[in-house]
């Protein structure tokens, strides 16, 4: 049958002429073909010579059949492709291979080295009869790199009845062989701070574990200066050891000996009423216990001995500063205030319990006004051990950039953070809120001594704000009419550490041991006496403190006092204004220096860990309007 056409008729066409005239034609060709015959040459021009025709041999895979021909080019190919790549793959695996080198550590990751070890040089009670305890626990490496340092202070407190086995271990404060709780503290707080938000970068470089170490080893000696497994307390232990000023009979200052020579009378100070003083016992142990949360059993021995001491220092009944009226305290580190530091302790609480309690007193709204928070006072905007209020501010700020918790808590918060931007705006040089040294130094402190410290202080700040922005997508911030991103808070943070490195007039480091010019006769007493087996007397170690010749023990790390306000600065032991370093100043400077490392491949703020505690904070309602009064 024929394929039909759908619209009518066949696909196919016939035409019976056309069939007649091919029949025809093909009846012609068969007689012309016939007719037609070659001779042999003809044939041979036509057909050519007469090859055997090969036949192609095949080989059986089993699973097909491959013509040999084709089965012996592929497996030369195979035999082309290994030499020329599996050769080279073959010879590489088996080369041993090498850790590609970390990139070269920056100024700030090798200055942080360094100013670490100041701390292991300014323990009381150090490494030999603790040694085989603490290396079993891997807190300290066999060399612990101050070999002029011995055991000291080992009957510091030892009268005390409160005090089980003493008040032995923690930090000297300076140069000289004082125990100052209250620095001692905030130096604490801060370590732990800048290891919530910086661990990855301490791990990258290698000091995780020797600054965990670092602060334990003063979080330990924290916990026995009240008794921390109570939970009402109605004294703690202010001061070690100590001096008056122009005194002429031995005591810390009078004598010049060495921590482990000390043989004078060393006293302890002791208040009942210390709302500062406690506040940033509370800030420093919460922090800490947030440092040390992998250590469950640690943490909450930390966490409640904050909160008991908290507790003391928020009782009405025991407001009084801590220093007042105390020969050994006032001269040297008075508090001018406590309402900071309960801004700051409540915050380091919250974030380490989760207690509301806490957040909500540190946004009552009374607060701030007590502490003067909004006031825009550019001397309560410089952070420091005796000011909080900054770094309270920027702390609480955290809270509103990351989880916004809403009413009753926003008023308060964005407050904090209002000010925390006007606190970053009056560090600039172009508003003219401080002064600077010809050389590039903010004088926060208005030319008197020790500058440096308030420095770094402020370099961390304006540092880890500016991590914070870039953490939470904020471009920058304003000061008044103008805007500004975050780079320019870093930029001001390292001109300030820059300074402190070398970048100077001088061209001198103010941290021991970095680079190659520094200073040589620091006021330390353990650093200017030689290590030679000698003990000298009280008076004995005069003749090292006024010798012109550089400390015989170098006290790496150690950040000094620092320049005056015209980039002078005398390398002179008696002149410790210049020259003596203080725990509070280096802790500030670790502080800095972790924040603006770039060695390691961590970048920015842990944002989540110090909130790990806290519960979801959902917003609440705000009450309703007033009655309308016509």
């Amino acid at each position: 049958m024929h394929s039909m056409n759908h619209w009518g008729g066949s696909f196919e066409i016939h035409d019976p002429t056309t069939d007649d005239e091919h029949s025809r034609n093909m009846d012609l060709d068969r007689a012309a073909l016939s007719r037609q015959q070659l001779d042999e040459t003809q044939q041979s021009w036509l057909l050519g010579p007469q090859e055997a025709k090969k036949k192609d041999k095949y080989v059986d895979l089993g699973c097909m059949v491959v013509k040999r021909k084709v089965l012996k080019w592929a497996f030369y190919a195979a035999l082309i492709a290994f030499v020329v790549i599996g050769v080279p793959i073959i010879i590489a695996k088996s080369i041993p291979k090498h850790k590609k080198a970390p990139p070269p550590p920056d100024r700030y990751t090798e200055a942080l080295h360094k100013a670490l070890m100041f701390f292991n040089a300014q323990k009381c009670l150090t490494f030999s009869c603790v040694f085989a305890l603490i290396q079993s626990a891997g807190r300290l490496p066999k060399n612990n790199g101050v070999p002029w340092r011995g055991d000291s202070g080992l009957k510091d407190g030892s009268e005390e009845t409160d005090v089980k086995g003493g008040l032995v271990g923690g930090y000297y404060d300076a140069g000289d062989n004082i125990k100052f709780h209250f620095p001692m503290a905030f130096s604490m707080t801060l370590l732990s701070w800048s290891v919530i938000e910086y661990s990855n970068k301490y791990k990258d470089i290698g000091e995780y574990d020797h600054v965990r170490e670092l602060i334990k080893w003063g979080t330990d000696y924290l916990l026995k200066t009240f008794n921390s497994s109570a939970t009402t307390i109605t004294q703690i232990h202010s001061q070690v050891g100590g001096a008056r000023n122009d005194s002429a009979s031995p005591d810390d200052h009078y004598c010049w000996m060495r921590p482990e020579d000390m043989d004078y009378t060393r006293p302890v100070q002791t208040a009942n009423s210390a709302p500062d003083l406690g506040g940033e016992v509370a800030a420093a142990l919460a922090a800490a216990s947030i440092v040390f949360r992998d250590d469950g059993a640690y943490s909450q021995k930390l966490l409640k001995g904050a909160a008991t001491i908290y507790k003391f220092a928020r009782d009405p009944g025991h407001r009084t500063p801590y220093s007042r009226g105390n020969p050994y305290i006032q001269p040297f580190y008075n508090s001018t205030g406590y309402w900071d530091e309960y801004m700051w302790s409540a915050a380091w609480l919250f974030y380490a319990s989760g207690n509301k309690s806490y957040i909500q007193f540190a946004t009552d709204p009374r607060l701030p006004k007590n502490a003067m928070a909004f006031l825009q006072i550019p001397d309560l905007g410089v952070f420091s051990w005796d000011n909080k209020l900054p770094g309270a501010q920027l702390l609480l700020t955290r809270l509103r950039l990351f989880l916004n918790p809403g009413y009753p808590y926003e008023e308060s918060l964005s407050g904090y953070h209002n000010a925390t931007g006007i606190n970053m705006c009056m560090k600039l040089q172009r508003f003219n809120v401080f002064n600077f040294t010809p050389g590039g130094l903010i004088e926060l402190n208005h030319g008197r001594p020790q500058p440096l410290q308030y420095a770094v202080n402020a370099a961390f700040l304006a540092s880890l704000y500016a991590d914070y922005l870039d953490a939470a997508n904020i471009p920058g911030y304003y000061c008044g009419p103008y805007y500004f991103s975050a780079d320019s808070l870093r930029s001001f943070a390292t001109s300030q550490v820059n300074y402190i490195l070398g970048d100077n007039p001088r061209k001198m480091s103010y941290v021991v041991g970095y680079g190659g010019n520094y200073p040589k006769h620091v006021h330390h007493r353990g650093a200017s006496i030689p290590h030679n087996g000698v003990k000298y007397s009280c008076t004995g170690g005069w003749k090292w403190r006024d010798a012109k010749t550089a400390n015989p023990n170098t006290i790496t790390g150690a950040m000094v006092g620092g320049p005056d306000r015209f980039d002078r600065f005398s390398d002179s032991r008696p002149n410790y204004n210049y020259t003596e370093p203080t725990l509070a100043g280096n802790a500030g400077l670790v502080a800095a220096l972790v924040s603006l490392t770039s060695t390691t491949s961590s970048a920015g703020v842990d944002t989540n860990t110090i909130f790990s505690a806290v519960p979801p904070l959902y917003p609440g309602s705000p009450p309703p309007p007033a009655p309308w009064k016509p």
